[in-house]
């Protein structure tokens, strides 16, 4: 098959050349440059260009999950930021946003003299209250939820409007004391009351 592609392109040679010589000089010279580009260019070649074609086009269509796998850790790789309103004097707020620093998130720290403000206006439940609000991605997360579940909630983007872990339980992220561990739940929460448990912790869990 290659023999006879290249027999082929012999003879156009053969022909071309017998025409440069009554074409113009700089005619010719464009003519036979452009010529000789495609000679090496095919004949350099050990498969015809069409093979090659069938090859790379076929090379798309068998690696789909790989390029699939590519753009999810891409997307997973993206750094996500997260908004942390808090009161100027909560100390425990600060080793929560040091434990998602810790886990990868950009954080925007505003400390807020009217904390309870924050609260009414993303609608957090007065059962699932703490001592600090965030804001990622558009959900709330309330108190000290560990980075873990936050990115759980990020991937697995649930009808709901955040995570909560309500008042302050010893041991949670930031709210470390000695060894001392409580139990405690991560709660989600969505409109019209509807809270459920995300996560379960018989003890604390960073």
């Amino acid at each position: 098959m290659q023999n006879k592609f290249i027999y082929w392109w012999q003879k156009c040679l053969r022909f071309i050349v017998v025409r440069l010589v009554i074409l113009p000089k700089k005619v010719a010279a464009i003519v036979a440059a452009v010529v000789t580009i495609l000679m090496l260019g095919i004949l350099g070649s050990p498969t015809p260009m069409s093979y090659a074609i069938t090859i790379s086009q076929a090379s798309v269509v068998v690696n789909p999950s790989k390029y699939i796998q590519d753009k999810q850790t891409t997307l997973e790789a993206k750094v996500p930021n997260i908004n942390v309103y808090r009161s100027p004097d909560c100390s425990c707020c600060g080793g929560w946003i040091d434990h998602l620093k810790t886990h990868g998130f950009s954080v925007q720290n505003f400390p807020t003299p009217d904390i309870e403000a924050v609260k009414q206006r993303y609608k957090v439940p007065d059962n699932l209250t703490s001592c600090h609000t965030a804001i990622v991605n558009g959900y709330v997360i309330e108190g000290h939820v560990p980075a873990n579940d936050i990115k759980r909630l990020l991937q697995e983007r649930p009808n709901v409007s955040g995570l909560s872990v309500p008042q302050m339980p010893v041991g949670t992220p930031g709210m470390e004391i000695g060894d001392k561990k409580d139990p405690f739940t991560v709660f989600s929460f969505a409109p019209k009351d509807k809270i459920m448990v995300f996560n379960d912790y018989p003890y604390s869990a960073n």
